[in-house]
């Protein structure tokens, strides 16, 4: 019980009614004791008025009527002369006066707590006024015993009822407690639990229900967090199995290649000075080819192996994107244009930077070549003290806003139709092992850049 909400919540319901009658409870006594002390000294008049109808009464009838009064003597003050309407011998002397003409609530709050804790009976003189315009002051003398005895029992009411209260208000509130929050937290564990077993089922996924605002906000925060990852886990599954065919990919095209190889080998060896010149670029063609499928296998895996950091001129390895992407742009208006300080050169890893550079370039090329219109690409850098920076700038048409949005996610970053958006995530990731980073500066209509930076100190290479 102690351990559930719904428990603890009657608990603490019933102790707070509880509190609330006992902070009730001390007027509610002093009250009962007021009346108490009225209630005799009304009695005590109406006994008087017998006296005053016949001076001389028996001795047995004014025993009679104090007895009834519930007190020892009467005295009753009329037009400025206090008489003693009745008497009878009293055990013990008067231990304490109250008059009940100038009681405060406080007076009469300490007076009732104090008569509670005397347990030893008391004589106690009581002055109040006459009813009905019967005197001026009228006082008597009674034992506390009883008054004692039924303050205790009306006290022991208030409590008996206060509790009746505080557990019909604890278990209504804890049926409803259970209704209205118990459930629906339940409810949304149960799913947790539900949705542990196979998080990439979608049908899986919470559906809000609950009227709570508080509630329905944290379901809906978690419907939120169970799509993501959901749809996550659906990408990383697709990542695998592109990983999967990558595999075979590149296993089918090493056999492939290998005849190619051979040839490119021989044509090294010629001394026609055109295959001279095409023959290594070609050879480093296929050399890439494998490569890239072996790095993007890889990538499927999460492992993308650390930079192998070398010494690089910018300007060479841009001139070799540059002469391949011209051959694919065929004859469309497409100019290539690097902006590079002569004999630059940074630290990377060549291979991974050319794939990077690569990729954003030939990017630029089909976005341009998609329109039909002319346009331009360009490589430009920049050397500070602390790092590279090199930007891919063209005059394409931009990137949608949704694109940008997911720019670097694979599978949702791409604007070209049967593009996967694995290319701009690979780079990222690539740029990332060098402790750099990736990002994009700004595209619209009158273009796209590009800024990709390479520290030139790398304490740590993941």
């Amino acid at each position: 019980m102690l351990n559930t909400l719904s428990g603890r919540f009657l608990i603490l319901t019933t102790l707070f009614v509880m509190l609330a009658e006992v902070l009730i409870f001390v007027p509610s006594v002093a009250r009962f004791r007021e009346d108490y002390l009225s209630t005799r000294l009304e009695r005590a008049q109406i006994a008087s008025l017998v006296l005053l109808a016949d001076d001389m009464i028996a001795p047995e009838l004014e025993a009679e009527l104090l007895e009834n009064a519930e007190v020892y003597n009467v005295a009753l003050r009329r037009d400025e002369v206090r008489e003693l309407m009745l008497s009878s011998p009293m055990p013990q002397p008067v231990d304490k006066t109250f008059d009940l003409r100038h009681s405060t609530a406080f007076s009469l709050m300490r007076d009732a707590i104090s008569q509670l804790f005397t347990p030893k009976p008391e004589v106690i003189r009581v002055i109040g006024d006459p009813v009905r315009k019967g005197g001026l002051v009228i006082e008597i003398t009674m034992m506390t015993g009883k008054l004692r005895a039924a303050m205790l029992d009306y006290g022991l009411n208030i409590l008996y009822l206060s509790a009746v209260i505080s557990v019909i208000t604890a278990s209504l509130l804890f049926l409803a407690v259970r209704s209205l929050m118990v459930r629906p937290i339940r409810r949304v564990v149960d799913n947790m639990k539900d949705y542990a077993i196979n998080p990439e089922d979608a049908r899986r996924i919470i559906q809000p229900s609950t009227n709570v605002t508080e509630l329905r906000d944290a379901e809906l925060a978690l419907k939120s967090l169970q799509t993501d990852l959901t749809s996550a886990l659906k990408q990383k599954e697709r990542l695998a199995q592109l990983g999967g065919a990558v595999a075979r990919i590149s296993h089918d095209l090493r056999n492939i290649l290998t005849t190619a190889q051979l040839f490119a080998d021989r044509m090294e060896n010629s001394k026609d000075p055109m295959v001279k010149r095409v023959g290594p670029k070609l050879v480093n063609s296929i050399h890439r080819a494998v490569s890239l499928c072996e790095n993007t296998l890889t990538f499927g895996k999460a492992e993308e192996p650390a930079p192998a950091l070398g010494w690089i001129v910018l300007a060479d390895l841009a001139g070799d994107i540059f002469e391949s992407e011209r051959l694919a742009a065929g004859d469309h208006d497409i100019s290539f244009g690097e902006d590079i300080p002569a004999g630059l050169t940074l630290r990377a890893d060549p291979e991974q930077l050319y794939r990077v550079l690569l990729n954003l370039v030939r990017n630029a090329r089909q976005a341009i070549v998609a329109t039909g219109k002319p346009g331009e690409v360009a490589v430009q850098a920049v050397e500070t003290e602390k790092d590279w920076q090199i930007r891919v700038v063209d005059t394409g048409p931009g990137l949608p806003k949704m694109s940008q949005e997911h720019l670097f996610q694979p599978f949702a970053g791409t604007n070209r139709k049967g593009g996967s958006g694995l290319g701009l995530a690979i780079a990222a990731e690539l740029v990332r092992g060098h402790g750099g980073g990736l990002v994009l500066e700004r595209s619209g209509p009158e273009g796209t850049s590009f800024l990709l930076t390479l520290p030139k100190e790398v304490a740590h290479v993941a």
